[in-house]
């Protein structure tokens, strides 16, 4: 080709020999308006996942950058049909329930094929059949399919506004392109909804697990005594008041706050644990309130404290007796006003929390002798729950045996069974360490026992002596009295180690004649303790 084959379009774009300047440039600014289209749809569909909200803006950069008016995204439904999803500039209510069968329609012809479709006049083909009444039968129609790893999983459609389009297929080729990165966005959204799907359920079988473990039916008892405690556990859970636990250790106290919150309107927030002895009075502030950065050597970051952790749930406060009374104060503001500071910071952050306590302290007798708030005492006794002593329900350790053993045997991944000589063994201790001592017992039992059986002679209790039951006690002492004696036996000793805390109120309370104040003094309290213990004792109080 020669030097004066060749020619300059007025933008100056060269063209050769029998080439058409205007066509050139308008080429050249096609690929310009498509290279801006392109640039903003990348722009989109890396902002955000959902691909319902990004085909909205892709369909109207189509249109203002690139020429692509009444741009339509259809997508394959589980029945094999074309939902349409989105159509720019046209409200939802035209189009929300419009589907395409395969065949159906151009669109529907562009789903069948699995192919680009281009028409240069859309109403000439007798395919169209305009459903939704938005396109002119006068000016071209492209419908390309989406495909996600080779798969159709939807068509994209657009109208130019050019009738006689000399670059209809430049256009569908650029089209093609949209579709592609249309189809990666669809597949990256699709996944991240199956995940999605799958941390959902994944989240409620635990809270049914959860819910199963935690619940009443991980705490034991068949006891009288035991299903007081169940009936009030029942009414409480389903309200927001401050519950406080108390028992000996090894009650089952941390059982019960899980039981209260798990079946309570709170179940669905987060129950948050702490354990006020295990940590000094500096740490235990910052663990409760959290700290901001810088407030203390170590300080790198700012923290949340238990209390933000447990907003819209639940904090259970464990040994709650062993807090400082100037720590005391602090958390009394916390009860009283819902709101707090973090250690170093001065905002006041105010937080939805359901507080469960507990202790194996007397509080009354720490109230009398100043180590305990008077105010914070009130303030967690709202609710009282009194967990007995193992050794005050002896009738309930088969049953808890059996839920131990079936725990301590899904650890060891074989079936424990227990004899009766063992069963019998158990029930002639008095069990100081409570419910968390016999656990460790059958565990060791089960450790020793080769075959999965447990009897009499594998339950040993290391470190301690024997400690022969009250009802055995009584029957010794029977066979070892004088035939025919007639001697009133005396009242049981108020120093006996073997008298549980009822009996000791109520040997104190025959002595003292059931008048409450002499009882007191008998057993060195006040009278406000012993009141107190005879409500959450149980005590039937006789009247002369």
């Amino acid at each position: 080709m020669s030097a004066e084959d060749h020619g300059k379009c007025p933008e100056g774009h060269a063209y050769g020999f029998g080439g058409d300047a205007a066509s050139v440039c308008e080429t050249h600014e096609l690929h310009l308006s498509q290279m801006d289209a392109l640039y903003g749809v990348s722009q989109v569909l890396s902002r955000s996942l959902d691909y319902r909200e990004t085909i909205q803006e892709v369909l109207r950069i189509l249109d203002e950058s690139a020429g692509l008016t009444r741009g339509l995204v259809s997508v394959v439904e589980p029945d094999g049909s074309l939902l349409v999803q989105s159509v720019h500039g046209v409200d939802p209510g035209h189009f929300e329930s419009v589907r395409y069968q395969s065949g159906e329609g151009v669109i529907g012809f562009a789903m069948e094929k699995n192919r680009s479709i281009i028409l240069q006049r859309v109403g000439d083909d007798r395919r169209f059949i305009n459903k939704m009444g938005v396109y002119d039968p006068n000016l071209p129609f492209i419908a390309v399919p989406i495909k996600v790893a080779g798969s159709l999983k939807g068509v994209l459609a657009v109208q130019p506004g050019v009738e006689d389009d000399p670059l209809l297929e430049d256009r569908a080729r650029f089209l093609e392109m949209i579709a592609n990165l249309v189809g990666q966005s669809l597949r990256l959204s699709l996944q991240v909804e199956q995940e999605k799907r799958s941390l959902l359920e994944e989240r409620d079988l635990l809270r049914r697990t959860v819910r199963h473990q935690h619940g009443f039916d991980s705490v034991v008892g068949r006891s009288a005594v035991m299903r007081r405690v169940f009936e009030q556990v029942r009414l409480v859970a389903k309200w927001n008041t401050t519950v406080l636990i108390r028992g000996e250790t090894g009650t089952g106290k941390e059982l019960i706050a899980n039981a209260i919150h798990y079946n309570s309107p709170r179940a669905r927030g987060p129950l948050v644990k702490l354990n006020c002895a295990a940590l000094p009075e500096n740490l235990l502030e910052s663990e409760l309130f959290g700290h901001e950065r810088g407030s203390f050597t170590g300080a790198v970051g700012s923290r949340k404290g238990r209390f933000e952790q447990a907003d819209g749930g639940t904090l259970f406060l464990d040994e709650i007796g062993e807090i400082s009374p100037a720590f005391q104060a602090k958390l009394l503001r916390v009860l009283q006003e819902g709101e707090f500071e973090r250690v170093g910071g001065s905002r006041s952050i105010k937080v939805d929390v359901r507080i469960i306590a507990a202790t194996h302290r007397d509080l009354e007798t720490a109230v009398d002798m100043g180590d305990f708030r008077e105010d914070l005492f009130y303030r967690l006794n709202v609710m009282p729950l009194y967990l007995p002593p193992l050794r005050e329900r002896l009738e309930d350790i088969p049953d808890i045996c059996r839920h131990l053993l079936t725990k301590v045997g899904n650890v060891q991944k074989r079936k424990l069974t227990i004899h009766d000589s063992a069963l019998r063994r158990l029930a002639n201790y008095e069990w100081p360490g409570n419910v968390r001592e016999l656990e460790n017992c059958l565990e060791r039992a089960a450790v020793l026992s080769e075959d999965g059986v447990i009897d009499g002679d594998l339950i040993r209790f290391p470190g301690r002596e024997r400690v022969v039951s009250r009802p055995a006690l009584a029957s010794q002492q029977a066979a070892a009295a004088p035939m025919g004696s007639t001697a009133v036996p005396e009242g049981p000793s108020l120093d006996d180690p073997n008298l549980s805390e009822r009996d000791r109120v109520i040997a104190a309370l025959e002595q003292a004649g059931w008048v409450q104040a002499k009882a007191a003094r008998l057993l060195n309290m006040t009278p406000r303790q012993i009141a107190y213990r005879i409500q959450t004792l149980n005590i039937e109080v006789k009247q002369f």
